[in-house]
């Protein structure tokens, strides 16, 4: 079906415009094209979620499950870069066809993921017997147990799911990005279709919420890692007997660096669950969320079209065709001043699609909807541009940033927060965005010109 609708939009003339023609753009296109149709798939999954989570347990136990899982999601940044490594390895091996040193680094990421996940599974079972997980998440006493077992049970899930995503990683970087996201796709129908039975047969529980979210991911990646393996990719299969640590130095080398970057993102991004749960409580976190959701959608369709270019732009650099990269960046510029006009509409109709989405049970106030729109256009902007410099490798300025915005964000959030509330933790957020906004244009301007020098290429 997937490769139905990408050959269907590939010759659609619209879109073929849309970019500079060469085959790379071609490429670009037609994973645009295929990861738009499964994203809103995606879209739709996440909002059918949210209200079917709610009325499962209630809107303060959602707002639980939403820290937990947050505290979970950091684990996706402990990768020590070796995904965002491989990434750009891959691409620009792949330029050069080296198919078995292509193998070889496959196999020695996949060794890497599993001795690097296992301690910290291994850390977090060793941790959570000296813990309270009720205190951390701001959660009654009584469910101190039940949110120990089920951040075990979920823990455990992700970082199978953090070993099996090399395919999807390989697929991204083999400029396949609807591929992978069809796989993620999957994966979150079936985590949908395992919640509407958990209604239908069970009362609410965090536990068995962990273990739908957990399970269905896995079993949907261990699936697709054997197909792909067996088929596509069966020249890339990976092996004991083709592990060399001596790789881990080139895709850690660069994934040092993104990793520190991921770090920072996730303090600006995710302790804001736990900054609102301990200010304002639980049921904060929830409306902060359905907030967020919602216009992470224009978010989700903005790396519709940019996650292709990432490995795009690799090979493009490392060829030294900087005509490509112009014309490339001026139209994902373009394109971002209709991000703005989508935003500004999602805006205006924030109230009546709450009402819709959600009914009554929930108020979300116009102030927490202006920041949230004004935060998503700078995420949007930062995106197109960290994106571009992710794929030159030139990230040493944006790794600077990002570290000095993360020291930021918690004291200031902090700050806000107390102040303003919920607000202010947003306000936060868009603070520590604004550098990026205004020294990452600069820098790839720089890049694409082939006039980059110091800091600037490095």
């Amino acid at each position: 079906m997937l490769s139905g609708i990408i050959k269907i939009i590939k010759e659609n003339d619209f879109f073929c415009k849309l970019i500079p023609e060469n085959g790379r753009s071609r490429n670009v296109i037609k994973h645009i094209a295929g990861s738009f149709f499964v994203k809103i798939g995606s879209a739709a999954v996440g909002l059918i979620l949210v209200p079917l989570t709610i009325s499962y347990v209630n809107t303060v136990t959602y707002g639980i499950w939403l820290t937990l899982s947050s505290i979970v999601l950091w684990i996706s940044y402990f990768d020590i870069g070796i995904g965002n490594g491989l990434r750009n390895k891959f691409a620009e091996l792949k330029a050069s066809e080296s198919n078995i040193i292509i193998k070889k680094y496959i196999s020695t990421a996949y060794a890497l993921f599993i001795i690097l996940f296992l301690c910290i599974w291994l850390a977090v079972f060793l941790l959570s017997e000296n813990i309270s997980w009720a205190a951390i998440l701001n959660a009654p006493s009584y469910m101190n147990n039940e949110l120990k077992i089920s951040g075990l049970i979920i823990t455990g899930f992700f970082c199978l799911q953090m070993v099996l995503k090399v395919i999807t990683t390989v697929l991204t970087a083999d400029q396949k990005p609807a591929f992978a996201s069809f796989i993620d796709f999957i994966g979150q129908f079936l985590i949908l279709a395992s919640i509407f039975v958990l209604t239908l047969y069970t009362k609410g529980s965090i536990l068995y919420l962990a273990t739908a979210a957990g399970l269905m991911p896995v079993l949907v990646l261990l699936g697709s890692t054997i197909i792909l393996f067996k088929s596509r990719y069966n020249l890339y299969i990976p092996s004991f007997r083709m592990i060399d640590f001596s790789c881990a130095r080139d895709i850690m080398g660069l994934g040092i660096k993104f990793f520190l970057i991921q770090i920072s993102a996730l303090i600006i991004y995710q302790t804001s669950n736990i900054i609102i749960t301990h200010i304002s409580g639980p049921e904060d976190v929830t409306v902060y969320n359905i907030a967020f959701k919602y216009f992470s959608l224009s978010s989700m369709l903005f790396l519709i079209l940019i996650t292709p270019f990432w490995s795009a732009f690799t090979e493009a650099y490392y060829k030294k065709e900087y005509k490509w990269m112009k014309s490339a960046l001026k139209k994902l510029r373009q394109i971002f001043y209709l991000f703005i006009i989508l935003i500004t509409v999602m805006l205006v109709i924030s109230p009546y699609f709450y009402e819709i989405w959600i009914g009554n049970k929930i108020h979300i106030g116009i102030s927490i909807s202006i920041l949230m729109s004004f935060l998503f256009l700078l995420m949007i902007w930062n995106n197109l541009h960290s994106y571009i410099l992710n794929g030159t490798g030139r990230i040493k300025l944006q790794l600077y940033v990002a570290v000095a915005g993360s020291a930021v964000f918690i004291p200031l959030a902090v700050l806000l927060g107390r102040f303003y509330g919920m607000q202010g933790v947003i306000a936060a957020s868009i603070i520590v965005n604004l550098v990026s906004a205004f020294y990452s244009p600069f820098q790839v301007n720089l890049i694409v010109g082939n006039r980059a020098k110091g800091i600037w290429n490095s």
